[in-house]
């Protein structure tokens, strides 16, 4: 997978130089970037998607289309905005400063989608960014997930004929109407519709168990999606008689090949919730690696 596709900004203040990365409020289940805001006569704060090109944030403010917002550093208090204008639509630009070295600059009006990342050594950049997503993938062991001797226990005979799929797999994912392939330029790309009805496309990672995401279109955490589709022939995914066992929200079904067949396969359709799941009768032959499942 290219791991430019789904890069987590880590950013800092331009003036001060600490980390405006905030580990408490989570957007596309990353850590996100916070800055203050003044928008309208009205202040507050802005929560960013670290994710380069998802337009997804938080905020206690709201923003009017097309509205020029100042933006300041939550340490210094320092103005974020710039001199430099915009190339879409001449407001003016936020420029903030990449860990890996190098900046990253935004559009200050609600609504433009202008945004641009430039590396002082863009090959110790994308380096550091396919060793970082490479360590993403791995999963972080707890202190219950090691075993000791009281914790084993017997498997039967069906147990150790099951096709266990290992956290980090990559999933071939196809539609189940048309049964078309749902990797786009190797991510999961489905179409979507958000509680405004706006319709566009998100990008989910393919690998069991990492949740990064992007969307083309503004989608509030915690709020499920009107609809999820098949970008090729644009039927629903969504299913209307079975819920998600995490958060009880509707939840979409696709096909993923297995080894030795194709397999239901379900999401949430909550932003931000990572449930997934199998279909009752797969569960005799697949195992999902640290699924909710199991």
């Amino acid at each position: 997978m290219n791991a430019i596709n789904f890069i987590s900004l880590q950013v800092k203040c331009p003036h001060c130089s600490k980390s405006l990365m905030d580990d408490i409020n989570f957007i596309d289940n990353e850590p996100s970037i916070k800055l203050l805001v003044e928008s309208e006569g009205k202040s507050g704060t802005l929560n960013l998607s670290s994710i380069y090109g998802s337009y997804n944030y938080l905020s206690d403010l709201d923003f009017k289309e097309n509205s020029v917002s100042k933006f300041s550093c939550p340490h210094c208090r320092e103005e974020l905005n710039t001199t430099d204008k915009c190339k879409t639509c001449d407001a003016s630009t936020v420029t903030l400063i990449l860990d890996i070295g190098g900046k990253v600059s935004f559009c200050s009006r609600k609504g433009c989608q202008d945004h641009n990342i430039g590396f002082e050594d863009l090959s110790v950049a994308l380096k550091k960014m396919y060793l970082d997503f490479e360590q993403g993938t791995k999963v972080k062991f707890k202190q219950e997930d090691i075993v000791t001797p009281e914790k084993v226990k017997v498997k039967t005979e069906s147990e150790l004929h099951k096709e266990i799929i290992e956290s980090g797999s990559f999933l071939n994912v196809y539609c189940p109407h048309c049964n078309k392939s749902l990797i786009d330029d190797e991510m999961l790309k489905l179409r979507i519709v958000n509680e405004k009805k706006e319709e566009g496309y998100i990008m989910l990672s393919p690998y069991l168990n990492v949740f990064s995401s992007k969307s083309t279109i503004y989608l509030p955490e915690e709020k499920e999606l009107s609809d999820i589709k098949c970008y090729h022939c644009d039927k629903s995914l969504k299913l209307s008689d079975t819920k998600c066992e995490k958060c009880g929200t509707s939840i979409a079904k696709v096909l993923v090949g297995a080894r030795t067949k194709m397999i239901d396969f379900f999401i949430c359709s909550k932003k931000g919730c990572t449930w997934h799941g199998l279909s009752k009768r797969d569960l005799d032959d697949i195992r999902l690696e640290d699924s909710n499942e199991w």
